[in-house]
């Protein structure tokens, strides 16, 4: 279902003062595509700082222990896939999970090697999901359950458009 919205829903306009813009732009406030953005870096930068500090990984890592709790066996092509991340970020997060015992690779050629967690990858991953999920409790603090059902299928349906909007690109 296709609704027009009207590009000023998303901009703001020069207005003469000094902190204005100098030509018409997107908002940082009115935008979801800003704020999403702006969104989920704050989140993965404070992420990344809370899973070094705490358990000595960082957020792309913490992601390839839910993924592969999830899909264990997967390849690099499907876990980039799956978290749309690009596959060398995959790669190296693997190799540095490896490093630490906590995933193995079944042989194979590099580029088609399954992943799995080790015995102490699952441990590690019980271990921050708790505090994930605290986390996540303190980000969606005041929304009842209703609101975050709706925001999550926001947050589907936009993924649902990326994927559309990437088959239209040239």
């Amino acid at each position: 279902m296709t609704i027009d919205l009207s590009d000023d829903l998303f901009l703001v306009h020069p207005d003469g003062t000094a902190d204005g813009p100098a030509a018409a732009t997107l908002s940082f406030t009115r935008s979801p595509t800003v704020l999403l953005t702006f969104a989920g870096n704050r989140f993965t930068r404070a992420a990344a700082r809370h899973y070094q500090s705490e358990f000595g990984i960082g957020a792309m890592d913490w992601r390839m222990l839910v993924m592969l709790t999830r899909e264990p066996d997967s390849s690099v092509s499907h876990a980039a896939r799956t978290i749309g991340i690009d596959k060398a970020a995959v790669s190296r997060s693997l190799r540095r999970l490896e490093t630490l015992g906590l995933a193995a690779a079944r042989d194979g050629d590099e580029r088609r090697r399954h992943w799995t967690l080790t015995e102490a990858g699952r441990r590690m991953h019980g271990r921050i999901l708790d505090s994930a999920l605290e986390r996540q409790r303190r980000l969606l603090d005041g929304f009842t359950p209703e609101e975050v059902d709706a925001f999550t299928t926001y947050l589907r349906r936009i993924l649902d458009n990326i994927e559309t909007l990437g088959a239209t690109d040239p």
